[in-house]
């Protein structure tokens, strides 16, 4: 399996990067922090665009930065999109999309990648009209597909919906989900929006003052207690869950996570297939005991791992579902007065009433992405 090994250390003007990871070779790893914490001079780096002197970076094996070694920009295999999509005003989208393709000597006539991804990118009925009347959103789209037809071994996306108005964004978000399921490249994605790190990443690197401060799946970055993700007061869990099945007379879909089983508002669909659901824990609850009836679908046992203080006046309980904590972890939001009176501390064994939970698109596994058969883009 490709992996992106990097290590940046060193001063970009006033600015100093502290950096030094390893990464899969499939997925999106999205850089996320605020403002100026660093995340696109780190991305500007892995292209070549900034170069630090002690800066070193290896992709599946092969130096591109190490000592006096340098391989420049424009020679190595990656794609780059930007916040602005930079078409070419006096082209057609069709031309725009080959453009980079002929210059680099891709032959892109009847090319199945220039199909598909047109096909994937909903671009087919945009083909041969020119780009000054197009949407924000349908420009990004064509500069992602433009990127990718140059058949690259990593892409790079600096907050490509950073420009977009929300319209725009809720346009696009489902192309990127479509792609996140066929590439066989990393991607590394930079964002400063929680939502689209909830949406679309598997790993983070989660920046601060211009070095890492922690890396991992994107559910344990989430629900961390060393974190201030997780201690915030708009915390919440991201989790895959396996749908089970589809209740046709209600619009439920029985998803299997971890620990139990979540039924949550859903579309007829297939089974076995994953679909990431997000959870705010403001829309969990706790209870003791399950004597009562309630209207609350889902009521998982749980075991409470430790209670964090968050920049409120409430709580958020890390919990950790099934009858032992063996499950998936997740947020609990509370009050002080409810922890208090309900007894709660680590150990205890409660269970999670969970009033809300959003499903925010289908989600390949590590393990259904390395058993698919045809990617779009695979690293050679």
């Amino acid at each position: 399996m490709t992996v992106l090994k990097a290590r940046f250390q060193g001063r970009l003007g006033e600015f100093r990067l502290d950096f030094d990871f390893a990464l899969p070779g499939r997925g999106v790893t999205a850089l996320f922090g605020p403002s100026g914490c660093g995340k696109t001079s780190l991305l500007r780096c892995i292209a070549g665009l900034n170069r630090l002197p002690g800066g070193e970076l290896t992709l599946n094996g092969e130096t591109w930065q190490h000592g006096r070694s340098f391989v420049p920009p424009h020679k190595r295999p990656i794609g780059y999109v930007f916040q602005q999509p930079s078409l070419f005003a006096h082209l057609s989208v069709i031309d725009n999309l080959t453009y980079g393709m002929r210059r680099a000597g891709i032959a892109h006539h009847e090319s199945p990648a220039l199909t598909e991804l047109t096909r994937l990118m909903g671009l087919e009925h945009l083909l041969e009209r020119g780009v000054h009347a197009l949407s924000g959103g349908e420009k990004q789209r064509i500069a992602i597909a433009r990127a990718l037809l140059m058949q690259p071994r990593l892409l790079l996306m600096d907050e490509p919906l950073a420009a977009l108005d929300q319209d725009n964004k809720n346009e696009i978000l489902p192309y990127l989900e479509q792609l996140h399921e066929r590439l066989e490249i990393p991607v590394l994605y930079v964002t400063h929006d929680r939502r689209e790190v909830e949406r679309l990443a598997d790993h983070v690197l989660l920046l601060r003052n211009g070095s890492l401060l922690a890396q991992g799946e994107i559910g344990e970055i989430l629900t961390r207690p060393d974190l201030p993700l997780a201690r915030a007061q708009d915390a919440v869990t991201v989790f895959d869950g396996r749908v089970r099945h589809f209740d046709s007379r209600y619009g439920l879909s029985t998803l299997e996570i971890d620990g139990g089983t979540l039924e949550v508002p859903d579309t007829p669909g297939p089974s076995g297939v994953y679909k990431r659901l997000r959870i705010a824990a403001t829309d969990v609850s706790l209870a003791l005991n399950l004597d009562h009836a309630s209207s609350i679908l889902n009521r998982l046992p749980a075991v409470i791992r430790q209670i964090l203080p968050t920049d409120g006046p409430s709580l958020n309980v890390l919990l950790q579902l099934g009858n032992r904590g063996e499950g998936c972890p997740l947020l609990a939001g509370v009050t002080r007065k409810s922890a208090e009176s309900m007894g709660l501390q680590p150990g205890q064994q409660v269970y999670a009433q969970i009033k809300g939970a959003s499903l925010l698109g289908s989600h390949t596994t590590p393990h259904q992405r390395a058993h698919r058969m045809t990617p779009l883009i695979a690293d050679k």
